[in-house]
């Protein structure tokens, strides 16, 4: 079994050195991964309407989906970023050190500023701005705190543990 890699419109995905792609994740069209990354079991990260941009050391986990607008939101995802299981990335650009949690939903046009926490179920409605240095959780989501000194180690953290998980895969 192979990850599903197909182009777009003569649209390549590309990705840097040392990145694990799972066997069953979907990656399509104008893509572009950098170094160190990961796209988990079941992931789609689909840049058939639109530009995916993802940084170095990022994941995206298991049944997230990545996805854009037509003509209108591309999607930007930082460096050292960690996208949740079955989270939705839709159309909005995630700068680095942010935690998007397991089940969250973020929509077009919303800009989550680093070091920012994106709770597990939240949905960040559209045109959205996370400051930096919060959690952000409900629905719709809001700034709900300040992230701790734990929590801005684990963003720190996090990214490097992924790099170590799937050094066990390859």
């Amino acid at each position: 079994m192979a990850a599903i890699i197909l182009p777009v419109l003569d649209k390549y995905p590309s990705w840097g050195e040392n990145c694990f792609i799972a066997p069953n994740a979907t990656i399509v069209g104008d893509v572009t991964i950098g170094t160190n990354c990961s796209v988990w079991f079941n992931a789609v990260v689909r840049g058939d309407v639109n530009t995916i941009t993802i940084g170095n050391d990022s994941n995206i986990q298991d049944g997230a989906v990545i996805h854009a607008t037509y003509q209108k939101a591309a999607t930007s995802i930082g460096n050292r970023v960690s996208v949740g299981h079955n989270a939705i990335v839709h159309g909005c650009t995630l700068k680095d050190h942010v935690l998007v949690g397991m089940g969250a939903i973020v929509m077009d046009n919303v800009v989550v500023e680093s070091y920012c926490i994106i709770a597990a179920g939240s949905v960040v409605l559209e045109n959205t701005l996370c400051e930096s240095g919060y959690i952000y959780a409900g629905t719709p989501a809001k700034k709900i705190k300040p992230i701790t000194e734990e929590q801005r180690a684990l963003l720190n953290k996090l990214p490097d543990n992924y790099i170590m998980y799937s050094d066990w895969f390859r």
